[in-house]
Order: structure tokens, then C-alpha cells, then sequence
């Protein structure tokens, strides 16, 4: 598939997925979400990938949905559903590779911009973003997940300010709410990126797999319900992968693991 709305790179064990509309501050059209979610599909065919990065191209993350979209929702509902089904699911993706997945946020990243930026495992934002949830300061409701996915990031008192208010956060202060992992001036976000990749280039793509899978399937689970899963699966990770004996014998003889 080309792609004229996101580009793909996959480099050194990392792919980034960059959205690529600048002139609309990387909103979200149909088309651009038809593109990511077929991108994120070829991120999960290649085995050699450790990390996916999501990023914007210009000024901003991500301002939202497209407006010139929702200007012929209004006379054609029939529209929406498509639009919310595949907005979903490309979050869903997101959440279901088994690579963790980075938002690297400067700019806006606003209303569907957030929601991107929730489905995403960890984020990093420069620390003049401007990171928040607008749909009420326009009549609006949430269609990508915020209402769910928020309240879970930050708590509910939070989400719901975010959410009612239509206050927008600074990278700064989306640390202080567990929103994202770590702040950093704009001409320094590329280089806390590459602090953190570095850390995951080496690792098991399988065991990263593993691990942010039986995590996020915690998420919904009670605690006693999520301990047995995470002991089941680790019982079936030793059982069908040969990286926990790499792993342990690399530690018994002092040395980097080869996965």
C-alpha cells in the first residue's frame, strides 16, 4: 500500500509510524487511519521490530478528527460509524502489538490527538505541548476512547476535569498526572527518545510480547484473576520460547542475551 497521509520507516530495529498532514495539523481523516492501520500491520509482520514509534509531522502530534469530514456527517450520518470503527480500531492495534508503542508528542495533540496518544504505552512530550481533551468546549463527545482509557491513565477526578473542562495539560504537567513518561524540551525530545529506545532494541521481541500483553489483559481483570493469568503465562512463554534459556544462560556466563 503507498501511503500519501502517514510515512513507515523501519530502521534499526524500531519502526516509526509519522503522520504526514501537516497543513491540517495531522487530523485524522478516513484516509490517514486506513494508512496507519495498514502500517501498524506491517509493523507487527516483521519480527525484527522492537519498538514502534508514533509521531507528527510539523507543528503538532495530532489536533483530532478531520473537520472537513464531519462537515458532511451532519447531512449523511451514515458516515460516522465507518469513521468510529476504524478510528477503534487502528487505537486497538496500537494496544494489541506486541511491541511497546511510543507516542513521541510535541505541539497540540488534542481531542483524537489524546486519544492516539492514550492507546500509545508510554509516551514523551516536549514540554510546551499542548495536550488535553476539547470535544465539550464545542458541543462534542468523545468517539476514540478518552472516556475509557483516561479515567484508567489518570484517575477519574482528573479525567473528568480534562474531559468536562476542556483543559489542556503542558508536557510538563502531563507528567505530574501520569499522562506521560517523561518531558523534555522540543530540541532535547529526539535524544530522550533515543535514551529510551536504546533500552529496547536488545531485548526479546517475544518476551516484550509477553509482558504487554498479560499487562494490558491486567488492566481488566480483578487482581486475583490477573496474578493467575500472569502465572499461567509464564509457565507458556518458558514452555514455547527459547529466549528464557538464552536469557539465563547469557546471565550464568556474564553476557548480552542473543535474541
Amino acid at each position: 500500500m503507498e501511503y500519501s497521509n502517514i510515512r513507515l520507516e523501519i530502521l534499526d530495529s524500531v519502526a516509526t509510524i509519522r503522520l504526514d498532514r501537516p497543513d491540517a495539523l495531522n487530523a485524522l481523516s478516513m484516509e490517514l487511519l486506513a494508512e496507519f492501520s495498514d502500517a501498524v500491520a506491517t509493523v507487527e509482520r516483521d519480527q525484527g521490530v522492537k519498538a514502534l514509534v508514533v509521531r507528527g509531522e510539523g507543528r503538532a502530534f495530532c489536533a483530532g478528527a478531520d473537520l472537513l469530514f464531519f462537515d458532511t456527517v451532519f447531512s449523511e450520518i451514515s458516515l460516522l460509524p465507518p469513521y468510529v470503527e476504524l478510528l477503534n480500531r487502528c487505537f486497538h492495534q496500537l494496544e494489541q502489538l506486541p511491541v511497546p508503542v511510543i507516542a513521541l508528542v510535541h505541539g497540540f495533540a488534542l481531542a483524537g490527538g489524546l486519544e492516539l496518544l492514550l492507546a500509545c504505552d508510554m509516551a514523551l512530550a516536549a514540554e510546551d505541548a499542548r495536550i488535553g481533551d476539547q470535544h465539550a468546549n464545542f458541543g462534542l463527545m468523545p468517539g476514540g476512547g478518552s472516556t475509557q482509557r483516561l479515567p484508567r491513565r489518570v484517575g477519574m477526578q482528573r479525567a473528568m476535569e480534562l474531559l468536562t473542562t476542556g483543559r489542556w495539560l503542558s508536557g510538563t504537567e502531563a507528567v505530574e498526572w501520569g499522562l506521560a513518561l517523561r518531558s523534555a524540551p522540543l530540541e532535547s525530545l529526539d535524544e530522550e527518545l533515543e535514551t529510551l529506545l536504546s533500552q529496547l532494541r536488545g531485548k526479546s521481541r517475544t518476551g516484550l510480547g509477553w509482558i504487554k500483553s498479560v499487562t494490558r489483559q491486567g488492566e481488566e481483570l480483578p487482581l486475583r484473576a490477573g496474578l493467575d493469568r500472569e502465572g499461567m503465562a509464564f509457565v507458556q512463554y518458558f514452555a514455547t520460547s527459547p529466549h528464557p534459556q538464552e536469557g539465563i544462560q547469557a546471565f550464568k556466563e556474564k553476557r548480552q542475551p542473543e535474541f
